[in-house]
């Protein structure tokens, strides 16, 4: 994951001087990948040693001992490159990797305390590079107001700079962003309390 220490404290400066004109709270959230699932890759690597021995005693005169440790073989080194992580995602259809990169954006969202500000003014912004997803989840008191259509132009953003590998651009311009709509819908009225950790967390 390509994210320098300086990065991730632009990153934090730019959360800070996006709350600094809101009440709303933004956390960040960049993952590998959302998906841990092994049981396509195991299945394949288990059919491919299973067919393995079936072509060796069909065209070799290999013994009974040699093709099976050729099986095992087989099997480990299937199993080895389908639960490499590129190969693993492709493996799975799109609207399954939407899904899980959506579950996993979700829980996390609730493992950093979004969901327990008691204003319900917080967003998530949410990226998934394996499955190369992005999304912003905002809480209930912003989505009341703020429909998710107004988010997209900083996913846009945020998918915009990913193509070109520059991870952190797209996380600073989609943070600026969404503290400009925070600010228009929730100004800050007293000086902000920051009950969250101004960074992001690589995961």
């Amino acid at each position: 994951m390509s994210i320098s220490a300086d990065d991730r404290e632009r990153i934090s400066a730019a959360i800070r001087a996006a709350e600094a004109k809101t009440s709303g709270e933004i956390v960040c959230v960049l993952a590998e990948t959302s998906s841990t699932a092994t049981t396509m890759p195991v299945l394949l690597a288990a059919v491919g040693a299973l067919v393995l021995p079936w072509l060796l005693v069909a065209f070799t005169a290999l013994p009974v001992f040699r093709i099976l440790t050729f099986q095992i073989v087989a099997f480990v080194a299937l199993l080895a490159v389908f639960c490499w992580t590129p190969v693993r995602v492709a493996l799975m259809p799109r609207r399954a990797r939407r899904a899980v990169a959506h579950r996993a954006a979700m829980e996390q969202f609730r493992m950093r305390g979004l969901a327990k500000k008691p204003e319900r003014t917080g967003i998530l912004i949410f990226v998934s590079l394996a499955e190369r997803y992005a999304r912003i989840i905002a809480d209930d008191g912003i989505s009341a107001r703020v429909p998710q259509s107004q988010w997209q132009a900083a996913v846009d953003a945020l998918i915009a700079h990913m193509r070109d590998g520059r991870i952190a651009d797209g996380f600073v311009a989609a943070i600026d962003l969404c503290g400009d709509e925070l600010a228009k819908n929730f100004p800050s009225t007293e000086p902000h309390r920051d009950t969250l950790p101004d960074r992001i967390y690589l995961i």
